[in-house]
């Protein structure tokens, strides 16, 4: 009987390894350095929540912040990624990775240009405690500085595709009537009804609310072939992924 996972030529003598999986060709290996650094950006991810759920007064305003939602996915898919790294297990997809890179890109992008910018019209400058400053910069700052090097650095290039720019924005679409249906719940003047000035209905109405989804996806969808683009130009990581 022949055996499934080779095949032996009469002819050469030679061994076939055709239905051999790459990982017996080539063995994985551990990436300590990958491992240790993703588990530490998703150790940021984590506190920096963790702090605004110990400053925080309404749970469910905090938690429909798209800054936290965005974080708490860096931080599960970075511990997952330090996992397989440091136990020679085969990469994540780069789907799911590109895609928590491009939501932590867009959060970090919003609020150093948009929602701390008093000139933006979208402003969200306030007082905040020293926990929440903490918070605020792990969040923002940190990990979306944190994932963009552990991108390029620690990750080999050219596995993302160009759907994939579409793809990623299912879950800013999604968050868009999520938005929308929590305020619509809520009473009107509660703080914090909707997230953020440019989803305040109140203010802009559900057209111009519309009209500012439309703007902001677009340049979403951008930053996502920005992210494509780069990762197919880009050269090789110097550290072993």
């Amino acid at each position: 009987m022949i055996e499934p996972s080779s095949t032996r030529s009469r002819l050469t003598g030679t061994t076939s390894t055709a239905g051999v999986p790459a990982a017996a060709v080539v063995p994985l290996h551990r990436r300590p350095v990958a491992a240790v650094f993703r588990a530490l950006v998703s150790l940021a991810a984590l506190t920096g929540v963790a702090f605004d759920v110990t400053d925080s007064h309404d749970l469910g305003r905090l938690f429909s912040y798209f800054t936290v939602q965005s974080n708490l996915l860096i931080a599960l898919v970075f511990a997952w990624s330090a996992h397989r790294a440091w136990t020679a297990r085969p990469a994540l997809s780069p789907r799911v990775t590109g895609a928590a890179l491009l939501y932590i890109c867009i959060t970090g992008v919003v609020f150093h240009f948009v929602l701390d910018n008093a000139s933006s019209g979208f402003s969200m400058t306030a007082q905040r405690t020293q926990l929440e400053s903490i918070a605020n910069q792990l969040l923002h700052t940190v990990t979306p500085i944190a994932a963009v090097l552990d991108w390029l650095l620690l990750t080999a290039p050219g596995r993302f595709r160009f759907v994939f720019a579409a793809q990623w924005l299912l879950y800013p679409l999604l968050y868009f009537p999520f938005a929308l249906v929590r305020g619509a719940l809520l009473s009107p003047g509660t703080d914090g009804r909707y997230p953020y000035p440019f989803l305040d209905v109140d203010l802009h109405g559900y057209l111009g609310v519309l009209g500012n989804a439309v703007v902001f996806g677009l340049a979403f969808y951008v930053l996502g072939l920005v992210v494509f683009l780069v990762d197919r130009f880009r050269p090789g990581p110097r550290v072993r992924p």
